[in-house]
């Protein structure tokens, strides 16, 4: 919502000066924001659990994804990253093809891409024929014993070059993954919050019958304070508190992030920040476009909301 945003600033400020404590200790602000982002989401996502980081979320979201499907092996797209840590460097193509290497758990797909990828706008079916791609990897997994906890994807995949998935992909590919005992997880890290314009979340743009299993999300959350979240069914989050061993993180959810999430969604909504990105994003994207008749060197101008791609060719 910008930098150093007022309300922002005041909300860290007041609360600050009453109380910052770790979350074993009931505190309101912990409640009304669960409370406050429970109705962005659809309603099945209704356990929060709140960390410090994306790379947090999402490296909690793994072990939630196992520990509820009791499988072990994970699908992503290539060029994919998903954070900083060692199990989600594991997970991330764009990192680990230049360190050790891909480990036998770790299943990459190509990415759906209309523009550069394998399967183009001139294909009859690209939808099938993406989603087709991970059902065959779950295939060959399957062969060699392995079995899958989840696919693993950004609900825009942003460090593989901005792509915009096609309608429809999500479903089938949730389908093929549900199959197969797994789960899907949208990483919405770097795309969530409004930032798509028409939609609070970016996996809403596959369509009002697509639901992730669990959402991650980070970054913008806070506005610049460490803040994230990872939301879930009741079912996932039941069979990660069976084991006994509680999630605890001892600054995650405190009265001062709270506070200051609480303050980055009213400021969204205050200043109409869903309708500005859709507003500056068209505008933006129309400018490119001109760009494009000129120069051949651009070759696909895509996006939406505030989620804008120029991909160069020579």
């Amino acid at each position: 919502v910008g930098h150093c945003h007022p309300d922002i600033v005041k909300a860290a400020h007041e609360q600050n000066q009453l109380l910052n404590t770790n979350s074993r200790y009931l505190h309101d602000n912990l409640v009304d924001y669960a409370e406050r982002l429970s109705k962005t989401l659809p309603e099945k996502l209704c356990i929060f659990h709140f960390l410090n980081s994306g790379s947090e979320a999402n490296d909690l979201a793994l072990r939630l994804a196992r520990q509820y499907t009791k499988h072990e092996d994970v699908i992503v797209l290539d060029h994919a990253y998903h954070g900083h840590l060692t199990s989600l460097i594991d997970i991330s193509p764009y990192k680990f093809r230049n360190l050790e290497g891909q480990k036998e758990w770790v299943h990459v797909v190509p990415v759906p891409d209309t523009y550069r990828g394998l399967y183009r706008e001139d294909h009859e079916d690209a939808v099938t024929a993406y989603a087709d791609e991970v059902k065959n990897t779950i295939e060959r997994a399957h062969k060699r014993g392995r079995k899958i906890a989840a696919f693993f994807v950004e609900s825009l995949p942003s460090v593989g070059g901005q792509i915009i998935p096609p309608a429809g992909y999500f479903q089938k590919v949730a389908e093929h993954v549900h199959k197969a005992g797994g789960i899907f997880i949208a990483d919405e890290i770097q795309v969530g919050f409004g930032r798509v314009g028409k939609h609070f979340w970016a996996f809403q743009l596959q369509g009002e019958d697509f639901i992730p299993d669990i959402v991650t999300m980070g970054k913008p959350i806070g506005n610049g304070h460490p803040l994230a979240c990872v939301a879930t069914t009741k079912e996932i989050a039941e069979a990660f508190a069976a084991t006994g061993v509680e999630y605890f993180n001892t600054f995650g959810g405190n009265p001062v992030s709270c506070a200051i999430g609480l303050a980055v969604l009213d400021v969204i909504e205050k200043e109409h920040l869903q309708a500005h990105a859709t507003e500056v994003g068209n505008f933006l994207m129309k400018i490119l476009k001109e760009q494009q008749i000129k120069h051949p060197i651009i070759g696909d101008v895509r996006g939406c909301g505030l989620f804008i791609g120029v991909d160069l060719i020579k």
